[in-house]
């Protein structure tokens, strides 16, 4: 089992720079643009931010279709797009451009669920004030919700994370795709179990880093 391990331990080392690769980008990209989808998608449907039925709902259904379609699907369906952005359809760099898509609007739900647990007095206290919407959505929702948005970008991780190793499967590269041709392919136990060791201890320090800083900044 020892020999096996050594034996992969360069290929497990560049599998795991390239899982952070994909994970750092697609993660970085659903914060930057899930929170501005999941701030339209809270605001179109609330009375008291200038509500838009017609925007929430064409918003609603694109976010609705890219999360029930499976990631597989998901991952052969954007193939012509992915080799227009990344230049390849293999490996980390063309494995991002699936992920990122996949998770920009998981974690937008995650983001419009944490602005609905905003205590609706806080921004009719706002509005009181004479603050406007962009004051209310900077200085209240937000600060007022950052603890349960970084519960949610720790949701979105993990389940990338999953999604990553998925990638594999088409040879997105990173631990999954050292899995299935290490493992799987070579019919080779120890190191199917090296890399879901591996992908759990991962899972267990995102857990626990985001529930730190989310308890960090709950200051309810």
């Amino acid at each position: 089992m020892l020999e096996s391990i050594a034996l992969i331990l360069p290929d497990l080392q560049k599998a795991f720079f390239e899982t952070f690769f994909m994970m750092s980008i697609s993660v970085s990209l659903a914060a930057l643009l899930g929170i501005p989808l999941g701030l339209m998608l809270f605001t179109t449907d609330n009375s008291l931010l200038g509500e838009r039925p017609w925007i929430n709902r064409i918003c609603g259904f694109v976010v609705n279709v890219i999360r029930s379609t499976p990631f597989v699907i998901l991952l052969v369906a954007l193939i012509p797009l992915t080799s227009l952005i990344a230049g390849t359809t293999v490996g980390p760099k063309a494995a991002t451009v699936p992920l990122t898509i996949a998770a920009i609007p998981f974690y937008a739900r995650l983001v419009e669920a944490s602005l609905k647990d905003v205590n609706r007095g806080v921004i009719e206290a706002a509005l009181a004030m004479g603050s406007s919407t962009r004051q209310i959505i900077f200085k209240v929702l937000l600060v007022e919700a950052r603890s349960g948005l970084i519960l949610g970008l720790t949701v979105t991780t993990i389940s990338l994370l999953g999604f990553s190793a998925m990638a594999g499967i088409v040879g997105g590269g990173g631990i999954g795709d050292l899995a299935i041709r290490f493992g799987y392919y070579r019919f080779d136990n120890t190191i199917m179990f090296t890399t879901v060791v591996v992908l759990i201890v991962l899972v267990q320090l995102i857990q626990t880093a985001g529930d730190k800083l989310a308890k960090k900044l709950d200051k309810r």
